[in-house]
């Protein structure tokens, strides 16, 4: 969002009240994310909720949600990992009324934000909180899981490093310990030709591949932006029957 942009925000958020303003530039200033301040962004011209120190949607992860909505089939069932708002799991929801969305975190701000943005969620770490009945019945699992390597999370930017939890960065040396952890447990709720969609960057993707091939994933796709970076993979689980 362009300087101009955001000042609007906040002026509307004022509502007319001067002291008010100078108050919300002031927070602002200090780096304090925008939707933090507002109480709301914009993620793929849906309104979301973003309540204070839940970890704020990013620009780039709407690729990902619109890639979600065409793997998803209208009346299937979505599972969105390490949801924080919930914004990708109500971008499916709103895209697929007839769908069954759920969505997990280990935060339990997030998820109460998540619940007010009207997403089915659950507290606990990836899959563990989800109930059983879900077991093999995924059509789409998605996440912005953890990614950033432990070395990297220097190099973010100052409203990531002092208002957010590392927590919601930190995937471990190479950034992939939490991928892979996805890519493991996934099996156990997709359908056979369930899709897996997981944000991730750099040579991610490829020191990936091995574990997709020896887990069962096939037709894997990787992501790129329109400047040619790595965003994403896309892959297809098989079943032992079909491997």
């Amino acid at each position: 969002m362009v300087p101009e942009d955001e000042a609007d925000d906040l002026i509307v958020h004022a509502a007319g009240d001067a002291e008010r303003l100078r108050a919300l530039v002031e927070r602002r200033l200090t780096g304090e994310p925008l939707p933090w301040i507002t109480g709301h962004m914009q993620f793929c011209e849906i309104d979301i909720r973003v309540d204070p120190g839940v970890y704020v949607p990013r620009w780039q992860s709407q690729a990902l949600a619109h890639r979600a909505v065409t793997r998803l089939p209208p009346s299937g069932t979505a599972i969105d990992l390490c949801t924080g708002t919930g914004a990708i799991a109500k971008v499916l929801s709103t895209a697929h009324p007839g769908a069954r969305i759920v969505a997990t975190d280990i935060d339990g701000r997030a998820i109460a934000c998540a619940l007010a943005n009207g997403v089915e969620a659950f507290r606990g770490d990836l899959f563990a909180p989800l109930p059983r009945s879900l077991e093999g019945c995924a059509d789409v699992v998605v996440g912005v899981v953890p990614y950033v390597p432990t070395t990297a999370l220097a190099l973010l930017q100052r409203d990531a490093l002092a208002f957010e939890s590392p927590l919601s960065y930190d995937g471990g040396p190479d950034g992939t310990d939490i991928l892979r952890r996805v890519l493991h447990d996934s099996p156990r709720f997709l359908r056979p030709d369930g899709v897996l969609l997981l944000e991730l960057g750099g040579e991610q993707a490829e020191a990936l591949r091995h574990d997709m091939a020896q887990l069962g994933y096939d037709d894997v796709i990787v992501l790129l932006d329109d400047e040619g970076d790595v965003r994403g993979v896309d892959a297809v689980w098989r079943s032992a029957a079909s491997t």
